[in-house]
């Protein structure tokens, strides 16, 4: 049997905390930042925790 392959963009996207948990950055801060309000750019920084619905395809993707 070949070894299955981890999809490099959801590893670089994706990390895992506690063994279950995904944590992620929030899009849309990127480019294009001049047309942005300040607020709108102090709201997209940092990190989330992804649902739980999509853990299970994120866990899919990293193959773990």
């Amino acid at each position: 049997m070949p070894k299955l392959k981890v999809r490099k963009a959801a590893k670089k996207r994706y990390k895992l905390i506690a063994g279950k948990r995904f944590v992620r950055r929030k899009a849309f801060k990127g480019h294009l930042l001049e047309k942005k309000s300040p607020k709108q750019k102090r709201n997209l920084t940092g990190n989330i925790v992804v649902k739980k619905s999509d853990t299970k395809a994120i866990r899919k993707m990293l193959v773990c």
